[in-house]
């Protein structure tokens, strides 16, 4: 096994990390602003993220896109997991079933996303629908030409700058789960409420109201029927990459808190002089290095053509269950080290702090990665989920 970056990815890491500082100048105006910044900030960093190769990352180079792997993939997102107030919305990763539409729906919606036109939003949670995704009540009922379109949508991640939506709804009198293509000025859907979250997030995650909204037949995506494996595939990379970004938020946590520890001095010593501190100061180092060399294991073994497609959907879960709760342990430490000054809110930690949390509940609570992996365990035995691809 060779772990060592090729040339290629230690540049594209030294791209990441570039752009990400870039980012990272807008952290306060972001958190003051209470998350959004202006629209032409945005525009900027937006073309800014094109001209660094670092937009799109898992679109085709044919298309526009950067055309990484998902091991590049990760080593991207890792750095972009540093930033806080969710600014590596930025740049837009495309939900990756959008490779899956026909070639006028790639024309008329992924092309201009890669672009940095247009913005998608993944629309499956509904309040009575969380963790139990087959409980939706959404429905598509067809009618001449189409579908009409009726239910409520919570959490709609970036549904506040988004131009379209990816809505998840039980099609025909079979309640057969499909995705639709929905536009969000179409006749019917409403924008109900932006709650805030304990995140200062640059982008939103609003609720809508889907009351009678006609979707054609041709913006039905990957054909009736489809929706729970074209979500379950968005499902499987989302996670990877939320393990990658918690991943680089512990880490930005640590190098921030042992610079502290080296400058900060107490009863007449630097405080990473007492074994307290040094002792959280290893259990933080502790856990990155094994969520970072597992997530770019399974970034790797996803990869190779023969990896078993079920068996990697555990193993991303496996991943962002670790690094997730992995991240809340070591920012949490990070905090403490900061003392008073980590609860201050101009202070990065206390924002990672708060940020970190959700990753334990969004695609997928630490739960549901539990069950998941538990049902891999029972079906198939140990050796898929403990042993890397051979």
């Amino acid at each position: 096994m060779d772990f060592r970056y090729t040339p290629e990815q230690a540049e594209l890491k030294a791209r990441a990390a570039a752009y990400s500082q870039r980012l990272m100048r807008y952290e306060n105006e972001s958190e003051e602003a209470g998350g959004p910044l202006p629209a032409e900030t945005v525009r900027t960093l937006t073309r800014e993220a094109i001209d660094a190769g670092v937009f799109a990352i898992n679109m085709p180079v044919e298309w526009g896109g950067a055309g990484l792997s998902l091991l590049d993939q990760v080593i991207v997102e890792e750095e972009f997991g540093k930033v806080t107030n969710c600014l590596w919305d930025i740049p837009w990763r495309p939900a990756n079933v959008l490779a899956y539409g026909t070639e006028a729906q790639r024309e008329k919606y992924l092309l201009p996303v890669i672009r940095g036109e247009r913005f998608d939003a993944f629309a499956v949670t509904e309040p009575g629908a969380g963790s139990d995704a087959g409980s939706g009540t959404s429905t598509a009922d067809p009618v001449p030409g189409g579908w009409l379109l009726n239910g409520e949508k919570w959490f709609v991640t970036c549904g506040d700058v988004a131009d379209f939506l990816l809505v998840q709804a039980d099609a025909g009198p079979d309640r057969q789960p499909t995705l639709f293509f929905v536009d969000k000025q179409a006749p019917g859907v409403r924008m109900t409420r932006v709650p805030r979250f304990m995140h200062s997030a640059v982008n939103g995650h609003p609720e809508f109201v889907l009351q009678d909204v006609f979707v054609p037949d041709e913006d039905v995506l990957g054909g009736v029927g489809n929706g729970y494996e074209l979500t379950k595939e968005w499902f499987t990379d989302e996670r990877l990459m939320i393990a990658a970004r918690t991943t680089g938020a512990a880490e930005r946590a640590l190098e921030l808190a042992r610079d502290w520890a080296v400058e900060r001095r107490q009863f007449g010593s630097r405080i990473a002089d007492f074994q307290l501190i040094q002792g959280m100061l290893a259990d933080c180092a502790v856990d990155i290095a094994v969520n970072r060399a597992y997530t770019h294991q399974v970034a790797w073994e996803a990869d190779q053509p023969k990896t078993d497609r079920k068996t990697l959907h555990a193993k991303a879960s496996t991943a962002k269950l670790a690094a997730s709760e992995a991240a809340g342990r070591v920012v949490d430490r990070c905090l403490q080290i900061f003392g008073g000054r980590g609860y201050d809110r101009s202070y990065p930690v206390e924002r990672l702090y708060r940020e970190v949390r959700v990753d334990r509940i969004w695609e997928g609570t630490s739960e549901i990665q539990r069950l998941i992996i538990a049902n891999e365990l029972i079906k198939r035995g140990t050796r898929a989920l403990a042993l890397p691809l051979h």
